[in-house]
């Protein structure tokens, strides 16, 4: 039996290695998690590291609050 669509994406998104920025762990930090070849893009140029030091204040901002999640802005435009 062939994978549906949703599950191709499923098996592609759990494939992919998730990190935070510096490494350590989110609960330390108030880091955002993202994957790997994500945060790397942003840290290479000087507009992303603004957006992922925004999307980190977010975040941190929403723990503070007792949120368990944050509107941070990293996965804008990606179907959730």
């Amino acid at each position: 039996m062939a994978k549906t669509k949703q599950q191709k994406s499923l098996t592609k998104w759990t494939k992919q290695k998730w990190r935070t920025p510096s490494g350590k762990k989110s609960s330390v930090t108030g880091e955002v998690y993202a994957p790997s070849r994500t945060i790397s893009k942003l840290k290479s140029t000087k507009k992303g590291k603004a957006k992922l030091a925004a999307a980190n204040k977010k975040k941190r901002a929403a723990t503070k609050k007792g949120k368990q999640h944050a509107k941070h802005g990293l996965h804008k435009g990606k179907k959730r």
